[in-house]
């Protein structure tokens, strides 16, 4: 679009141009007539000249002006001195007109650097004159009640002009009027609260809402940093001593509250004793009047159980007695009946083993031979082969039996004799 107004005022001043030129020429030749052209084409110039002027105010300031987000815009009238608040949307602005002011509705902060440290362009002093820093964060806002009335007023830069003098003249009073140990430990939250109660009343009047105050580190020097960190060792030192000794003295009351307790309840556990040993023994004593009647009669049943006793053992003695007895009896006679038995066993046994002997006998003088089949087969697992000599008509085995000869070989030698 501005391009566009551009291309056209620059057509506007040619022809103009143009015209000019060629008035210039044709004013020597012919006057009159130039003069009537002119007076012809100067309402058009002049038209086009305004709606050329016109668009190129507005856009270069267009009317119409959008509230930024978290901000409010006031329009003032420069004739009236009226004032229109707009807090979002879009709003009508003529230029030459109207003036606008855009003041912020959210929270603020402002952090005031060059108090921040001790050896900074302006470090705070203490009520000894020592040089310290102070690192605070300043949270602001603009009262949204009052924004008509606050636009004309305010600065442009209001954490520079408004915010900043007041901050450092609230803080370096204050300041100036505590030690570096209440500063940096003691006092610290009552001289927050402090420069926050008398801040707000400073700000108020200008229409700034103070939200609060926060300090942060204290920048010490170093010399007195380190001489601060000894005394506060020391302090912490002396704290945890007094804490030792009143946990100490705590400890020993605890101790004597233990010991007075125990006594009593060990008191209470003897006297609880004694009551429970005489109820015991007023019950024992009641008990026995029960009781003794109950142990005659156990007496008395005890010699009766004692005496069926002896009478039981004392039968069943004679009963074992009678019972062995006739075991004994019963026993020899069945040893008389075995013995009876094995002499007849045996008389039989030597009868039967006689006639055995007297058949092996008349055998044998029959066949002299058997002898020797008997003793060949009785020494065949031992003796392979059994040689005799020929014709010497005696016993295969007299060499074994210890050389004795038979009584056919004993006459045989007697007669060659």
């Amino acid at each position: 679009m501005l391009q566009r107004l551009k291309t056209l005022a620059a057509s506007i001043r040619q022809a103009f141009g143009r015209g000019t030129r060629r008035g210039l020429e044709a004013a020597t030749t012919a006057a009159p007539g130039a003069a009537r052209s002119l007076r012809r084409a100067l309402p058009p110039l002049l038209a086009l000249t305004a709606v050329t002027a016109a668009g190129y105010a507005v856009v270069m300031h267009p009317p119409i002006q959008a509230v930024p987000h978290g901000q409010a815009a006031v329009r003032i009238n420069q004739f009236s001195g009226g004032r229109t608040e707009f807090r979002e949307g879009s709003f009508f602005r003529l230029p030459g007109l109207h003036e606008v002011r855009l003041l912020p509705l959210r929270d603020q902060s402002f952090h005031p650097a060059s108090l921040a440290k001790a050896t900074g362009p302006s470090p705070l002093q203490s009520v000894e004159g020592l040089s310290l820093g102070l690192d605070m964060t300043v949270r602001w806002a603009l009262d949204d009640k009052r924004l008509a009335e606050l636009a004309p007023k305010l600065p442009d830069d209001i954490e520079a002009d408004v915010i900043t003098p007041a901050v450092q003249a609230v803080v370096y009073k204050q300041i100036a009027t505590h030690t570096v140990r209440e500063i940096f430990s003691s006092q610290r939250a009552e001289i927050a609260a402090a420069l926050e109660a008398e801040l707000r009343a400073r700000l108020a009047p200008d229409g700034i809402v103070l939200k609060g105050v926060q300090i942060g580190s204290v920048d010490l020097p170093p010399d007195y940093r380190r001489g601060m960190d000894r005394l506060l060792a020391d302090s912490l030192a002396s704290e945890r001593m007094r804490y030792t000794l009143e946990i100490s003295e705590k400890k020993v009351k605890e101790t004597e509250f233990e010991a007075a307790a125990d006594k009593l309840r060990r008191e209470t556990a003897a006297e609880a004793a004694g009551r429970e040993q005489i109820i015991a023994a007023k019950a024992q004593e009641e008990a026995m009047k029960h009781v003794l009647p109950f142990k005659q009669k156990q007496i008395e049943q005890r010699a009766l159980e004692a005496q069926a006793d002896s009478a039981a053992r004392i039968q069943q003695a004679e009963g074992a007695a009678k019972a062995r007895r006739i075991e004994i009896d019963a026993e020899a006679a069945a040893r008389q009946k075995l013995a009876d038995a094995e002499a007849y066993r045996l008389a039989q046994v030597g009868k039967a083993q006689a006639a055995q002997m007297a058949a092996e006998g008349e055998l044998i003088t029959r066949h002299p031979l058997l002898v020797q089949k008997a003793m060949a087969d009785k020494l065949s697992d031992k003796v392979q082969v059994i040689i005799a000599p020929p014709g010497s008509g005696g016993f295969i085995g007299s060499a074994l039996l210890g050389g004795a000869k038979p009584a056919a070989a004993l006459q045989q030698d007697a007669e060659k004799e």
